[in-house]
């Protein structure tokens, strides 16, 4: 190892992607430990930090090339020692210059003020803050005006960020493309139109709200009305993920859907509210979607909006028409819906599975989808991937049918209690699926999955049954 040169060394390094083994390598010679301490760029520390201040300087002195650091406290417990604090966010900004990815999780015992100690990182361009409860929108704001490179921010269950400024200011900058909003109970749909200009720059999305909070208590007919009529510029949105977000015609978030003209991915998730017309819109628009994810709510919600309403095939039909990249689908109900419930028939389905190079097709509770649709996926020719959950329509006869899908490698089937071990003989012994995964379904023995694929997997857990 002495006679090789210091980037060979360097590539092997590169090369050894567990952190325990990278560790273990730096430990085999000196040359090779120095070497790793000026190669390493990303640390994971939290709980084995202890005392925490003290063991991050004496990290980030070894490690003085530091560019993505993560610290978590998941699971951390009083006597695992001390959390890091404000201080420790100090020295991360005085001895890592050139951190630009920093992951705080779990970290109870950091304030505003530790933000403020970041602001002084000029390189910081991502931050992602998962429940660290005593940071405020001022902490928030405080650290957006030091680092005007921010381009990443998330935001998961931070309870206590209420004031919205720094939505402002960072508008202002129009730096900002990838923002994750999630369960910040303080934080609604109404108050991204302050992103203004930002909106522009920004390549993904992520919204989601707290269900239980917004019914229990804020979000009525009244606070919906008083969003503000607007218009989003947002087209270089590439990703949307929304998730108990409501659609009001006209504000929020329905004036981001159908103006996302190079949007690739969405996934719309018990949002209450979404028509027809936006997904016809959307798709006449995003003429690039690769994937969209739909988890359609029950008619209920939608009375809150005097709007009875909901998705039918029209929405499947524009897709199928204007979507010629679509390769994901993913179509699910909630607990408690029924089949005269459901909003897509087999027909719409079909359409869209026929016309639309889908690869990737997943159901959960949609029972309009039964073995006639299973005889369709034979003439799917680009299906590689299927996940069926509680999907109760579909029997041995129509589960045998997997045998003749031509590109088929993946089959996951959940909770379906109309299939048994008949089903899957076809498959036994052909190994045509790379991969077979069965859960909790209580007619499918070991027995049943055994030769149906080179990887087949079963997992039993009935109690979802009562």
């Amino acid at each position: 190892m002495d006679r090789l040169p210091d980037q060979l060394v360097w590539e092997i390094l590169s090369r050894i992607k567990k952190t325990a083994d990278r560790n273990s390598v730096s430990l085999s010679c000196k040359r090779i430990y120095y070497l790793d301490n000026e190669q390493r760029q990303y640390l994971c520390v939290g709980c084995g930090l202890d005392p925490a201040n003290e063991a991050l300087t004496s990290l980030c002195n070894r490690f003085p090339n530091l560019i993505k650091m993560e610290i978590t406290y998941s699971g951390w417990m009083s006597k695992l020692g001390k959390q890091l604090d404000d201080q420790g966010l100090l020295i991360l900004s005085n001895y890592c210059p050139f951190l630009t990815d920093l992951t705080l999780s779990y970290c109870a015992f950091i304030t505003d003020v530790g933000l403020r100690h970041l602001s002084s990182c000029s390189k910081l361009s991502a931050l992602k803050l998962n429940f660290t409860p005593r940071i405020t929108g001022c902490g928030i704001l405080s650290l957006a005006v030091g680092c005007k490179n921010l381009s990443i921010l998330h935001l998961i269950r931070c309870l206590n960020v209420s004031s919205v400024e720094w939505l402002e200011y960072l508008g202002k900058l129009e730096t900002l493309e990838d923002l994750s909003i999630k369960n910040c109970r303080a934080i609604g749909e109404g108050d991204l139109i302050k992103l203004g200009h930002s909106w522009r720059k920004l390549k993904r999305l992520q919204f989601e709200v707290d269900a239980n909070y917004r019914y229990m208590k804020v979000y009525d007919r009244l606070a919906v009305d008083r969003w503000a009529k607007q218009w989003v510029p947002c087209d270089n949105l590439v990703e949307l993920n929304l998730v108990n977000c409501i659609i009001s015609p006209g504000r929020g978030l329905a004036c981001v859907i159908g103006k996302c003209k190079n949007l690739q991915k969405i996934h719309l998730d018990m949002c209450v509210g979404v028509r027809d017309c936006d997904i016809i819109g959307l798709a006449q628009k995003s003429r690039n979607l690769r994937s969209i994810s739909l988890r359609v709510p029950s008619d209920y919600p939608l009375l809150l909006l005097n709007n009875p309403l909901k998705l039918t095939d029209e929405s499947l039909k524009a897709l199928a028409q204007n979507c010629s990249m679509l390769e994901s689908v993913r179509i699910s109900y909630p607990d408690g819906e029924f089949p005269s419930f459901s909003s897509f028939t087999l027909d719409g389905i079909l359409i869209l599975i026929q016309k639309c190079p889908v690869k990737e097709l997943a159901f959960d509770q949609v029972y309009s989808f039964n073995d006639v649709g299973m005889q369709a996926l034979c003439s799917a020719q680009y299906l590689e991937t299927l996940e069926l959950v509680r999907c109760q329509e579909i029997s041995d006869e129509g589960l045998q049918l997997v045998a003749q899908f031509p590109r088929l490698r993946i089959l996951h089937l959940s909770k379906c209690l109309g299939v048994t071990d008949d089903g899957l003989k076809p498959l036994v012994g052909s190994y045509k699926l790379e991969k077979l995964a069965v859960e909790d379904c209580p007619q499918i023995s070991e027995r049943g999955v055994q030769g149906t694929a080179r990887s087949a997997s079963l997992r039993q857990d009935l109690s979802w049954m009562y």
